[in-house]
């Protein structure tokens, strides 16, 4: 089963007995739920989802942020003349109908910066795994940004990508390729994003558990006085 899918399962469940709140067998179920948490934990731990996928790696780039609080994870490359790019991703909807290992696209927001220039090239680009071929990204949107106030919606942004010359659009993408943002980078991008997820559903069946754990207690005491 997917991850996303154990994700609304878990979630269900928790729902359900939480609505027998008000039933005199509710500290059977929320030991019953204790099981159900530390099960899928053991799950968890003892899968490898993403065994077949290719890691790629991050090259020239470094982690800037990657904020548990935060969907998305941004990695920055920094080139000797001073030009800088920016990365940012997060995951997409899911997607079942692809036999593929990662059930999500990314989507990636790329910004390139040259030194002593208030002015911004930002590039909206999809990543997406390809069967047997690792990854690769199309790019949806280009911007020439004269400066960050131009981030506005609200600021027109010049044509739609796809009404661009075919040789201006594979230009770009060529561009893009030269200062980074290959098949290593992408294949990166996927596995991390989706290893960032998993491991923070298990965090979450953790903190379900020790919550439980706590009055575990209590509830085999209130077990007994039913009997």
């Amino acid at each position: 089963m997917m991850l996303l899918g154990r994700v609304r399962e878990v979630k269900q469940s928790v729902a359900h007995l939480r609505h027998l709140c008000h039933n005199p067998q509710k500290h059977l179920q929320d030991l019953e739920l204790l099981k159900c948490f530390k099960s899928e934990i053991q799950f968890e731990l003892s899968s490898n989802h993403f065994q077949n996928a290719q890691t790629g790696s991050l090259g020239d780039f470094v982690v800037e942020s990657d904020s548990p609080s935060s969907k998305d994870v941004v990695f920055r490359r920094k080139f000797d003349s001073g030009e800088e790019v920016a990365v940012s991703a997060i995951l997409g909807p899911p997607n079942y109908e692809k036999d593929t290992v990662f059930p999500r696209d990314a989507f990636m927001k790329v910004c390139v910066t040259k030194p002593a220039l208030s002015s911004i090239l930002q590039f909206d680009c999809g990543v997406h795994e390809q069967t047997d071929k690792g990854s690769d990204f199309d790019i949806y949107n280009a911007y020439y940004l004269r400066s960050p106030t131009f981030l506005k919606p609200s600021n027109y942004r010049g044509p739609l990508f796809s009404t661009l010359d075919n040789e201006l659009q594979h230009a770009l993408k060529g561009y893009l390729i030269v200062k980074g943002i290959d098949i290593s980078l992408t294949n990166f991008l996927l596995h991390y994003l989706h290893k960032r997820e998993q491991e923070q559903y298990v965090n979450w069946l953790k903190k379900g558990e020790a919550a439980f754990e706590a009055t575990k207690g209590s509830l085999m005491q209130s077990i007994e006085g039913l009997r």
